[in-house]
């Protein structure tokens, strides 16, 4: 069964390019040994994570995430069971929001900035298809 899964996070401490290319290098290492697929999405010390994949190894891979102390303030945006993955073709892409229109951002909040905290994970997800769909995802695919 095919499950995908939105939440957001805080970062621990400040973060640097190298360190967002290490999380997403371990994402995308890890990933196909786990048939699991997503998109990172960050801002600031802000990150939005959507993953897709079985149950088990999704569900696994968030409680990892979850108790890893490089993150704080973990939330839940959304978990539903799919059909199909709507993230299929990245191991792990990656939307660093500083380089995408705010335009795009104000559509989806009251303000040009990621803050998944004060959208529901139905408006996290609609501004993360609007971003495959304008071609913001800078990551190589699978």
């Amino acid at each position: 069964m095919l499950v995908r899964l939105l939440y957001a996070s805080r970062a621990s401490s400040p973060l640097t390019p190298e360190a967002i290319d290490g999380i997403l290098a371990t994402s995308r290492k890890g990933n196909p040994s786990l048939g699991v697929t997503g998109l990172l999405c960050h801002s600031g010390d802000i990150f939005m994570q959507v993953l897709e994949g079985g149950r088990d190894a999704v569900s696994a891979l968030y409680g990892r995430i979850a108790a890893d102390p490089r993150h704080k303030d973990v939330i839940l945006l959304s978990y539903e069971e799919i059909t199909e993955r709507r993230f299929a073709g990245w191991t792990m892409g990656q939307v660093n929001l500083s380089k995408v229109n705010p335009s795009i951002l104000l559509k989806y909040s009251e303000r040009p900035v990621l803050d998944p905290y004060a959208v529901s994970g139905k408006v996290s997800l609609a501004m993360l298809e609007e971003l495959i769909a304008t071609a913001s995802i800078i990551s190589r695919p699978c």
